[in-house]
């Protein structure tokens, strides 16, 4: 590696050509990079005692140590930003230079030095040579033919600099002397000394932060050889780009991938981690035996799955409405799991018809549970592990089984428990308050009703004062009656004449033109033929709207019989709890038997193992472990010591220390008297593990 500073204006008059490699990421910068790039062109030009502008380094490969000597291209590894956004301002200048405010930024000049090699031709006639997506969009603004498909990066810098350009007409010198000072770094790299990989994973550029899809991209086509690279990026990489789009590719891919190493691992990795761990996927030793190729194949065929799903490339009219309505409640963690059952679909080991039903189940999973206030925060977990239990050789009745059986706070809540949370739920100020009444309105209908053309409607208004017409409606208690009951089911509806209903008495809102009676939204069904609306009416058209909310998220019906088989038996290790031999004697066994009623009381979820050195609790995995003693209880809690929360200073940190059970917290129990301050320290455990948070 060699370095040295350089003017990148002489840098760039100097190269024969610079080419951005196919591994590296499309053109990124916008506005706000741009803008901060023009900021400190500006300020370098107004201030003469400001000699030079640092804005980075170009880091690129080339076949010696000696600096832009050779006539053959430089292949860019970091920089391309820079580059690029500079030529691009440099073409906006170009156009508007009216003679030379200053020696050697005359339009022509400009052209020949920095744009293009005049007396070359095809693509060795360009300076700047980008990948597949920003290339013809850039050339096209050079001089080149206009793009089939224009970069929306490219274009929109572009014209920015041009607008910026037009507002500094009459101070361009400035402009072309803040160009004049900026310097880079000029990294040059030996290709068979430099490794190009690990250096463009250290560098810390300014500019826009590498994202997680950039970094894979280059971890796996970098180190190739050209004609396989080559084939790779044009074969499935370029066209993976392409299926996303080139706005969803930045915003989704690097989710894509973590729901993929999530369906493949078995372990969900943070946001900011995803690369390093497909690095050590890649490298498992049953992957890395298929090669590259199978590897980058497979990424191209789950990614055709995920825009499927979360990108509406869905051609299947049914699944790609189950797919939208499943968008809707912004339930990502689920696309792990989704990726194995459409992978299962597509080759053939799952039904059209079961697919559409498994997807709307989960649809209704996850809305029952959010209408039912059961926090969401373990669905991850959920989610993940969920198709280990599935039987394939029945794919669906598995499926329902497992949703049916998932115990406690991960449960499938009942029709009667939906229904009864569903009535008294404040649904307007959720995030699915569009969501819910799209799916009554559309459910079974052919003809679909687009929700965004109406507004929620408040049958009883929002107004706290509310007029007197609407108090002698609703009776004495109106006040009570509004508070409890105005967000909720009952009194919430569509309408595409919210304006002209505002707080209109009810008996004026249906009889209007336009109004209730005359509607034909299902929705408002029933309310032209009710005469007064009041805590009653509110409470009976809740009830209605319920009844028809458990079949339009329905729950998975199987026979008891069916459901039975499926029902795990607990796994034992064959010990019982005689064979703990201090349990049979006072006062260990008082001890044991009051500490077992409370922690399995703690919830349903519950379940106990005994093993020969301890008993197990568990719920997701152990949280307390039991270690019987002569006259008192050991208990293990599975926390880091840091997390407990001991204000009486009773456990003991085992961190470094060889013990039986899982965790890193000792805690002994010798009286029933300390029963209810242990169980609180238990009960932390419980919660910890019961709180899962969502891995960021």
């Amino acid at each position: 590696m060699k370095a040295t500073e350089a003017k990148i204006l002489e840098f760039i008059k100097k190269s024969p050509q610079f080419v951005i490699p196919i591994y590296q990421r499309n053109y990124s910068w916008k506005e706000k990079e741009c803008r901060q790039l023009w900021d400190d062109i500006l300020r370098a030009g107004h201030n003469d005692t400001i000699s030079a502008h640092f804005i980075g380094s170009i880091v690129y490969v080339e076949k010696g140590l000696y600096h832009v000597t050779s006539q053959s291209p430089l292949l860019v590894i970091d920089g391309q930003q820079r580059l690029t956004t500079i030529s691009l301002l440099l073409a906006a200048l170009e156009k508007i230079l009216d003679g030379e405010p200053i020696e050697g930024f005359s339009s022509l000049k400009v052209h020949n030095y920095y744009l293009v090699n005049p007396y070359e031709e095809g693509e060795l006639h360009y300076k700047l040579i980008l990948s597949q997506t920003d290339k013809p969009s850039l050339l096209n603004i050079i001089g080149g033919p206009p793009p089939a498909e224009e970069s929306v990066r490219i274009r929109e810098n572009f014209q920015l600099f041009q607008t910026l350009l037009h507002g500094q007409q009459g101070n361009l010198a400035t402009i072309c002397k803040g160009l004049a000072k900026l310097v880079i770094v000029d990294i040059s790299l030996n290709r068979d000394q430099d490794n190009p990989q690990l250096i463009f994973e250290s560098m810390n550029s300014t500019g826009r932060e590498l994202s997680q899809a950039d970094l894979i991209r280059n971890f796996i086509l970098m180190g190739l050889e050209v004609t396989l690279q080559t084939a790779l990026y044009e074969r499935y990489w370029r066209p993976m780009e392409c299926a996303f789009g080139q706005e969803a590719y930045s915003e989704h891919f690097d989710g894509f991938m973590r729901h993929y190493l999530t369906l493949k691992t078995a372990e969900i990795p943070r946001f900011d981690e995803v690369y390093n761990a497909f690095k050590s996927y890649s490298r498992r030793p049953d992957v890395a035996a298929l090669g590259v190729e199978a590897l980058v194949k497979e990424l191209y065929t789950y990614a055709g799955y995920y825009c499927a799903m979360a990108l509406n490339a869905e051609k299947d009219t049914e699944l790609a409405h189950a797919f939208h309505d499943l968008r809707d409640l912004k339930v990502d963690v689920a696309y792990p799991l989704l990726l194995e059952l459409y992978h299962d679909y597509v080759s053939g080991e799952l039904s059209h018809d079961d697919l559409l039903q498994a997807v709307r189940l989960l649809e209704s999973y996850v809305f029952r549970r959010a209408a039912c206030a059961i926090p969401t925060n373990s669905l991850n977990k959920t989610f993940m592990t969920f198709s280990r239990t599935l039987k394939k050789v029945r794919y669906l009745e598995s499926f329902k089984a497992a949703l049916l059986l998932l115990p406690s706070y991960r449960r499938f809540p009942s029709d009667e428990e939906f229904k009864r949370e569903l009535q008294i739920r404040n649904l307007y100020t959720s995030r699915l308050r569009s969501y819910w009444p799209r799916r009554i309105e559309n459910h079974g209908r052919k003809e679909r009703v687009r929700i965004d053309e109406y507004s929620i409607e408040h049958i009883m208004p929002q107004n706290e004062n509310l007029s007197p017409q609407w108090q002698a409606e609703l009776g004495p208690e109106w006040k009570r009656i509004q508070e409890t009951w105005l967000h909720t089911l009952g009194n919430l509806t569509l309408t595409g004449y919210n304006s002209e209903y505002s707080d209109r008495p009810f008996h004026e809102k249906r009889d209007m033109d336009g109004g209730f009676k005359n509607s034909p939204l299902r929705l408002n069904k029933g309310l032209g033929a009710i005469e007064c609306w009041n805590e009653e009416a509110i409470q009976a058209r809740a009830a209605r709207l319920a009844d028809e909310a458990i079949k339009v998220w329905s729950i998975p019906i199987l026979a008891e019989d069916v459901l039975q088989i499926y029902r795990t038996k607990t796994e034992t290790s064959g010990y019982r709890l005689e064979d703990h031999h201090h349990l049979l004697a006072s006062p260990t066994k008082e001890l044991f038997e009051a500490f077992r009623k409370a922690v399995l009381g703690i919830d349903p979820c519950v379940t106990e193992d005994v093993l020969k050195h301890y008993i197990a609790y568990k719920a997701e995995t152990n949280f307390v472990d039991v270690i019987p003693k002569d006259k008192k209880l050991r208990l293990i809690l599975n926390m880091r010591f840091s997390e407990i929360d001991d204000p009486k200073g009773r456990c003991k940190n085992v961190t470094e220390i060889g013990h039986w059970g899982n965790g890193d917290v000792d805690l002994r129990l010798s009286n029933l008297n300390e029963l209810p301050y242990v169980m609180n320290l238990v009960q932390q455990a419980f919660e910890k593990q019961m709180s899962i948070a969502e891995v960021q």
